[in-house]
């Protein structure tokens, strides 16, 4: 067989290869569909209205398994009125409440047991707006992975994770939990995170279901406010805030959550055209939406519905098919149905959907399967697990600033001095949304100084003040020290003596996070005191800054030689910020995030749109922008620097012009010109220069990492289709218009080179 047979015989192979998974999987998804259409005909109203409604446990464990007058939980159990629980965790509990169901319900429907993995179920991941700063898809999927893992291994079978919304508000504290600013990155990470949890067959024990949430516009209320209200057009609505949802739709993920938020007066929940015209219509997805807490009986409180009989009703039209803890369903759907003044084809299409996901998770098959007294001893928090964490820290660290290179520094320094309210700290870089870790749990900054200088290097350390006083809860809100300094005279003795100082400053783990908006993103309380104490007698200063948001730093990137943003990374976030500061590894990182000059500039974003007015000259103020800042971002989306540096040349693009069938080329040599071997995220921007609706500055269309020694050059090539340059146009459909576009590539969305093509119509 000569070398063109053996590619076509490998070839054939490959292409028999797909089309046997596609026959296997097409086979799968049919049975399974004749599996929900069987339990589904023999289900009453009652128990059909029982699979729609999600209760939680919590804390009430006890309660659910008593059977106490005033709780009605057990009796719904018993009588198929639950379809699924959440906050119930750990093998034993799980199980007990699935006995429940199964040996007293009539039809014996298991459960489906939800929880908020959010980053990490016992070992802790960066913050996801943190691990996105890693544009590392492999990376971010295997912390998904590990999450599922751990929480698989405790009796769980659905995170209400990954949150996809787009968020360009500082001041909003959810988003830590969010992937950034950007709908391109933003879909790539979704995707990363829904094959993560879910892995390639959610009828594996170690995966989970995955819920794509807040559906939609969520990250966009007024002000930064939790919960406001979004007023947004639908070019924004299509091209900036779904993209994320599409791909996690089309990555197969089981699950939506709707939002809080209303949407030009209508509230997400109660939104059809979100959930049945767009969702369930023109995405012809098939797994089923929940509700987010209470949000269907809010639209009450909205002034949408009168009463949570109305509310069930606008709720299911809408195309809301679970209702999680609002009651509305339990309480109103069967009159509904009854009174004719809901058609029962709506019922029947929610609960196939919640039926089939759990068909998909082999919960009829053994409903205790996730339920492994073994598992949960041995998979959860594993050395292995808080090594991989570990890895996943370091790369999501972003050097924002190394003037004089002040860094990496010497494990051998003759004195190093650790001064910071979070230095010490061992529950701030487990993050918000921390799921079942332990408090104090995480490797402190100062811990993993000490771990990582030699024994000859003097290691002082002061806290200078405290951040926060009373008690940390996700549910109170945290009181900040404005007024306590006594511990500055310390700090600055050791500073005065020492060779280099870290400083450890930001925010408070419960400082960002639902409910946690600030109009304030600077140093809160003495922080910003006490740096510049700090500063007036030793200028040799690195600043780990430890955050859940984008800060204003303007103080700092001024005076500061050195800056390190880590967020919160996790379990292991002393020992991967000591990894950086001492240069075992090369920080890598980029900003998911645009970082303002000043809160007053907030929202903000790099992908703008150009204005009528974007500059002036001779002086003039008659143009987009602030009279007392400049308006561009201090740190700009992209942003990160090296250890090493990077030299972009030799943009070029293989064609000119291009039709709708064809593709171009765009490619650029990168070279290391430093010291260090290093890692850069090459990124593509592309511009359309006009539209039938007004088309962004930028856009990401592309990135791509790659790892160069010291004198090493490599070329980075990028393919542009007619998909990457489609956007929902004025005629309300995603498409590619013909005309000008400028391609700019480079280390960040500000320092790119450039260049352009036509896009033609095809003849």
């Amino acid at each position: 067989m000569n070398k063109k047979q053996k590619n076509l015989c490998v070839a054939v192979i490959a292409v028999l290869s797909v089309l046997i998974c596609e026959g296997q999987t097409a086979l799968k998804e049919s049975v399974i569909e004749r599996k929900v259409d069987s339990v589904l005909s023999l289900m009453t109203l009652k128990e059909k209205i029982g699979q729609m409604n999600q209760y939680t446990g919590g804390a009430e464990i006890t309660g659910i398994l008593s059977e106490s007058k005033n709780n009605q939980l057990p009796e719904l159990l018993k009588n198929g009125g639950v379809g699924s629980m959440l906050n119930v965790l750990s093998v034993e509990d799980t199980r007990k409440v699935q006995t429940i169901v199964m040996e007293n319900s009539r039809l014996k429907i298991p459960l489906l047991f939800g929880y908020d993995v959010i980053h990490g179920y016992k070992t802790m991941f960066p913050i996801p707006l943190g691990e996105s700063a890693s544009w590392d898809l492999e990376a971010i999927k295997k912390s998904a992975e590990i999450a599922a893992r751990e929480a698989s291994a405790s009796g769980l079978h659905w995170t209400f994770a990954p949150m996809i919304d787009i968020s360009r508000d500082a001041r909003w504290g959810r988003i830590m939990e969010s992937s950034g600013e950007d709908p391109f990155l933003g879909s790539r990470i979704a995707e990363a995170r829904v094959r993560g949890f879910q892995g390639d067959d959610l009828s594996k024990a170690y995966t989970i279901a995955a819920c794509a949430k807040h559906f939609a516009a969520y990250g966009f209320g007024e002000a930064g406010r939790d919960y406001n209200t979004v007023n947004i057009g639908e070019s924004e609505l299509h091209n900036i805030v779904l993209p994320p949802f599409k791909a996690a739709a089309d990555a197969g993920v089981a699950t939506f959550m709707n939002a809080f938020n209303e949407i030009d007066g209508v509230p997400a929940t109660g939104s059809r055209y979100l959930q049945r015209d767009i969702l369930k219509g023109d995405w012809n997805w098939k797994g089923f939406v929940v509700s987010d807490w209470a949000s269907i009986t809010e639209m009450m409180v909205h002034g949408y519905a009168k009463d949570k009989v109305q509310a069930a009703q606008i709720a299911i039209e809408a195309g809301s098919d679970m209702d999680m803890e609002g009651h509305a369903y339990e309480e109103g759907l069967e009159p509904l149905v009854k009174e004719k003044k809901v058609d029962v084809a709506l019922i029947d299409d929610a609960v196939r959907r919640i039926l089939r996901v759990k068909f998909q998770l082999g919960l009829f098959d053994d409903p205790y399967r996730y339920a492994d007294a073994e598992r949960e001893k041995n998979e959860v928090f594993t050395v292995e697990n808080q090594n991989i964490a570990r890895d996943i820290a370091k790369k999501s660290i972003v050097l924002l600033k190394n003037e004089n290179n002040i860094l990496p520094l010497s494990k051998a320094a003759k004195s190093i001095a650790v001064i910071g309210p979070l230095a010490d700290d061992k529950d701030t870089p487990i993050g918000n949304w921390r799921a079942q870790a332990e408090k104090n749990s995480a490797v402190s900054v100062y811990e993993g100084i000490q771990d990582a200088v030699s024994k000859s290097t003097k290691l002082t350390f002061e806290k200078g003040a405290d951040l926060g006083v009373g008690e940390r809860s996700f549910l109170l809100p945290l009181q900040i020290n404005t007024t306590d300094k006594s511990g500055f005279s310390k700090a600055i003795n050791i500073a005065k003596k020492a060779e280099v100082v870290v400083m450890v400053l930001g925010e408070d783990a419960f400082q960002s996070g639902e409910g946690r908006s600030q109009t304030d993103i600077g140093f809160s309380g003495v922080q910003q005191e006490l740096i510049e104490a700090v500063y007036k007698v030793n200028k040799n200063i690195v600043l780990v800054l430890m955050n859940g948001r984008p800060m204003e730093l303007n103080w700092a990137d001024k005076n500061i030689p050195g800056i390190l943003e880590v967020w919160q990374l996790g379990s292991q976030s002393g020992h991967a910020i000591a990894d950086v500061l001492f240069g075992d590894y090369n920080p890598s990182g980029k900003l998911p995030v645009s970082f303002p000059r000043a809160v007053g500039q907030e929202p903000l974003y790099y992908n703008q749109k150009n204005t009528g007015r974007p500059s002036a000259g001779n002086g003039h103020v008659t143009y987009s922008h602030h009279t007392d800042t400049p308006k561009d971002a201090l740190y700009p989306f992209g942003y990160g620097l090296s250890y090493t540096s990077f030299n972009y040349a030799d943009l070029q693009l293989d064609k000119k012009t291009m039709s709708s069938h064809e593709t171009l080329i765009v490619s650029i040599n990168v070279t290391n010109i430093g010291k260090y071997s290093g890692k850069e995220v090459v990124q593509l921007y592309i511009r359309d220069l006009v539209g039938s609706r007004t088309r962004p500055v930028l856009e990401l269309k592309g990135f791509e990492m790659i790892s160069l020694d010291p004198g090493e050059t490599k070329k980075v090539s990028f393919t542009i289709n007619v998909e990457l340059l489609k956007f929902y146009t004025a005629n309300k459909k995603w498409e590619a218009e013909p005309g000008e576009f400028h391609v700019f590539v480079g280390g960040d969305s500000r320092t790119l080179l450039q260049d352009g093509f036509e896009l033609v119509n095809h003849n």
